[in-house]
C-alpha cells in the first residue's frame, strides 16, 4: 500500500470512528453492537498471542479496512440515519478500543 493510500485509509478510519462514537451516545443498539465487536476483536488479537495495545489495534483495523475496500465496501453516505453495515460497526469498535488502549 502506498503512503498516500495508507493516509486515506487512516483518515477514513478516524472519520468513521469519531462519527460512530458520537452516534453511540444516542443509539443504544449501536453501542451494544460495538461492544460485541470489541469483545470479538480483543479475542482475535489475544488468541494470536498479542496484547490489544494501540499499535496492534491500528495494524488490525488498517488490514481489516483495506480488505473490506478491496471487496467493494465503502461506508454509508448518510452515517447518521442509515443502518450501519457489519464492516462499519467493526471499524467503530476497533477505533473505540484504540482510544482506550494502552500505548
Amino acid at each position: 500500500m502506498s503512503e498516500a493510500s495508507s493516509e486515506i485509509v487512516h483518515q477514513l478510519i478516524a472519520e468513521i470512528g469519531d462519527a460512530g462514537i458520537a452516534r453511540m451516545r444516542r443509539d443504544p443498539g449501536l453501542a451494544a453492537a460495538v461492544d460485541q465487536h470489541s469483545a470479538a476483536v480483543r479475542d482475535v488479537i489475544t488468541a494470536s498471542g498479542e496484547v490489544p495495545v494501540s499499535e496492534i489495534l491500528l495494524d488490525y483495523v488498517h488490514g481489516f479496512t483495506d480488505a473490506a475496500i478491496e471487496r467493494g465496501w465503502w461506508p454509508a453516505d448518510d452515517f447518521e440515519h442509515e443502518l450501519l453495515d457489519w464492516e462499519t460497526v467493526r471499524v467503530i469498535a476497533v477505533y473505540a478500543l484504540m482510544r482506550r488502549a494502552p500505548r
